[in-house]
């Protein structure tokens, strides 16, 4: 049976990611430091599956990782082992610079070492972010030749990853490929993320706050399409390439509160009088709109997402709803 590593598989990517490879009999290795956005509850389910094994590490223990790759002799790894939250970066960038940039580049020595040690080639994954490309101009989608304009120290931080990645793929021919998906939600989301964090308010009678005047543009994509995708960038994608994974569906934050409210209302959820949109100051720095041109994987791997907006926001209230 195949193995392959998922780094920060109990996240929120990582653990529909993992569900997504083990449906495809593969045997999934979880690599996570178990931080504040691992969850146990997101990988409970696979505890009794003996494809599966869960491994409490830190990608910055270079020895560890090494030890890891010598035993189970993996044909890939999906790296999504990242601090992902932007107000997060804002507040304390030295934890993203630790885990998103010295995370990857220990990865990148564990790999070197293991391909000197074994002649055998490991295939890495690197998952990364629309934020990279920075604030998009209106009328402009932003395509794998676009320059990178980071904005804040988390984007940086990503941005920083890919770079060096690239930079890994040429000098000391490691099989690297990355992917650069637009916002994701659905199951397993961390809370303080923006589309569970307005069900959550719903559900408690809570306000829903939203930067400036809630006109800032986001693309989004339902994870289960996303995980799709990485699978077929990682099987079929071109060493040393980046893909964007997007579905051109691009919507104000405003409108989408407005959405869930709409959904909320036709499960018949009660909204409390204090679940009012609320506007709040704008964070620094804060990008008006993401977009991506995501031809690229669309024409050369054939791959497109299933899901709509409206069904997977109903899927996603769903979850909360149960969970």
């Amino acid at each position: 049976m195949k193995k392959i590593i998922v780094t920060g598989g109990s996240g929120f990517i990582g653990s529909n990611l993992i569900e997504f490879l083990l449906s495809k009999k593969y045997f999934v290795i979880n690599v996570d430091k178990s931080s504040y956005s691992a969850n146990p509850y997101n990988v409970k389910k696979f505890k009794k599956n003996r494809n599966y094994l869960f491994c409490k590490l830190d990608i910055n223990r270079r020895k560890k990782i090494l030890s890891l790759l010598k035993k189970h002799k993996p044909i890939g790894i999906f790296n999504l082992a990242a601090e992902t939250h932007v107000d997060r970066s804002i507040d304390n960038p030295r934890n993203f610079i630790t885990s998103n940039i010295f995370g990857v580049y220990n990865l990148m020595e564990s790999i070197r070492d293991f391909q000197r040690k074994n002649k055998k080639k490991i295939k890495l994954l690197h998952v990364s972010t629309d934020e990279v490309y920075g604030d998009i101009a209106k009328n402009i989608s932003a395509n794998e030749s676009f320059n990178y304009n980071p904005s804040s120290p988390y984007s940086a931080s990503k941005a920083g990853a890919d770079q060096l990645i690239k930079a890994y793929t040429r000098t000391y021919g490691l099989s690297n490929l990355i992917a650069n998906p637009c916002n994701n939600y659905g199951p397993n989301q961390f809370p303080e993320k923006f589309i569970p964090k307005m069900i959550f308010n719903i559900l408690n009678n809570r306000p829903l706050p939203l930067y400036g005047l809630g006109k800032n543009i986001r693309e989004w994509i339902y994870v289960e399409d996303t995980c799709k995708g990485l699978l077929k960038i990682f099987l079929r994608g071109k060493i040393g390439e980046n893909y964007n994974i997007g579905t051109g569906t691009k919507i104000s934050n405003i409108k989408l509160v407005k959405m869930i409210l709409t959904i909320a209302k036709e499960k018949e959820v009660c909204i409390g009088k204090k679940t009012k949109i609320q506007f709040v100051i704008d964070r620094p720095g804060h990008d008006k709109k993401y977009a991506l041109n995501s031809n690229k994987i669309k024409k050369k791997l054939k791959w497109k997402h299933k899901i709509s907006i409206k069904n997977g926001l109903k899927k996603t209230f769903e979850w909360y709803l149960k969970n």
